[in-house]
């Protein structure tokens, strides 16, 4: 398959005409691209909330209007979410974070009934964020801000929608924690600022995150003053890497300290992680940029960037484009979908990368929000293939912080 090599000047019907040429992705989310970002569609005033292909549905899930934490017209701020994806009712319950700065909270969707509660909520939880279902059974969550800490919760197997209980998991890093993804015996995070690091914990134990070594990836192919963030130096950040060990007594008070005593390698605001395989996923907002990380031989490439295999956006000409990546999700096909922090909010879906060059052979737009204040964040499919989920955060729109699905007829 032709790569595409795309720049800013590219218009949205170029666009559309050279992604159908690549090929919709296929499963059971099938598409054709949509024309382009909802630049002309932009309104407090809509019934659904993306413009979409035909063929699909849109439907809430819970905003504001169903349940609303916090009153006084403060956003919920809906962030991120899973579903409890092993156990009793696997499946049934879709569990969210809320973000905002202090008070934070964990809700639970019982996605048969529609009934909503906050499961977990203290006055010392800030910007809750990244969230994941883990394989031993447990859930992951995580403070987006300095000094950020990574729980982990644990629910009664006999009543799922019931109150969650939660540790803290300072061995899994004191950081800006975003994105996570676990894996039989590894959990992934990162830390979400310019100059922010990727790291791997191994637990000494499967399952028991109490106790194991962080390590932070290291690119070999560059010296120790190169491994710095810099704008103009960040498409340099490939090839191949190693994972470096940290000082556990230093990891628990100050991750990136840590990292920075090992010189790490840094990118930039990377946000969120996505395992595919034997590839994580990172994507890295300053730099327009998804990188792909091939665990087994322990290579970083770019998957996806603007002005290679994706337009760079010119919002000002109405060129729809790729700008500041922000949560990933796994397709049912594995396809690996891309949420941006950006208005309009587009959601994009990377093809798979067949020629094997490391970066995705083509890169297609699924979905632009019409809400002129928000974002999409939380994309994520659960047990049905058909339906991704998705949270409107911050929208102009009163009350309509919250969660959406939208499925495939």
């Amino acid at each position: 398959m032709r790569k595409q090599i795309l720049t800013g000047a590219l218009t949205a019907g170029l666009l559309v005409t050279v992604a159908a040429q690549a090929g919709a992705a296929d499963g059971p989310m099938a598409f054709e691209p949509v024309d382009g970002s909802a630049y002309d569609q932009q309104s407090t005033d809509w019934d659904v909330p993306l413009v979409a292909p035909e063929g699909f549905t849109q439907e809430l899930v819970a905003d504001e209007t169903v349940l609303d934490i916090y009153d006084g017209g403060t956003d919920d701020l809906t962030d991120m979410n899973t579903v409890n994806e092993t156990g009793p009712q696997a499946g049934r319950y879709l569990i969210r974070t809320h973000e905002v700065g202090s008070n934070g909270a964990v809700s639970v969707v019982d996605l048969t009934t529609g009934e909503v509660r906050v499961v977990a909520q203290d006055a010392g939880f800030r910007r809750l964020d990244g969230i994941e279902w883990t394989p031993w059974g447990t859930v992951l969550f995580a403070e987006e801000t300095a000094g950020g800490r990574l729980f982990e919760g644990t629910f009664d197997a006999k009543d799922p929608f019931g109150e969650m209980e939660w540790v803290e998991r300072p061995e899994v890093g004191i950081l800006r924690h975003e994105g996570i993804g676990a894996s039989n015996d590894a959990v992934f995070v990162i830390d979400e600022l310019n100059g922010g690091s990727i790291y791997k914990f191994e637990p000494t134990v499967r399952g028991d995150l109490a106790d194991g070594r962080l390590y932070a990836l290291k690119l070999t192919g560059l010296d120790d003053a190169d491994q710095v963030w810099g704008q103009d130096t960040y498409e340099e950040k490939v090839g191949a890497f190693e994972w470096v060990a940290l000082d556990m007594e230093q990891v628990v008070v100050d991750t990136d300290a840590a990292a920075d005593a090992v010189s790490a390698t840094e990118f930039g605001r990377p946000e969120d992680v996505e395992l595919i395989g034997q590839t994580l996923y990172v994507a890295n907002t300053s730099e327009d940029r998804v990188v792909a990380i091939d665990l087994n031989e322990e290579v970083l490439t770019s998957f996806v960037h603007a002005g290679d295999n994706v337009p760079v956006e010119n919002r000002s000409a109405a060129v729809t484009g790729f700008n500041g990546p922000d949560n990933l999700a796994k397709g049912p096909d594995g396809r690996l979908w891309v949420v941006e922090d950006n208005v309009p909010s587009d959601i994009w879906v990377a093809g798979k990368d067949a020629d094997q060059d490391g970066a995705a052979d083509s890169v297609e737009l699924f979905a632009s929000l019409k809400d002129p204040g928000a974002e999409i964040s939380g994309i994520y499919f659960g047990k049905d293939p058909r339906t991704l989920f998705f949270n409107i955060q911050h929208p102009a729109k009163a009350l309509a912080d919250g969660t959406w699905a939208i499925t495939a007829r």
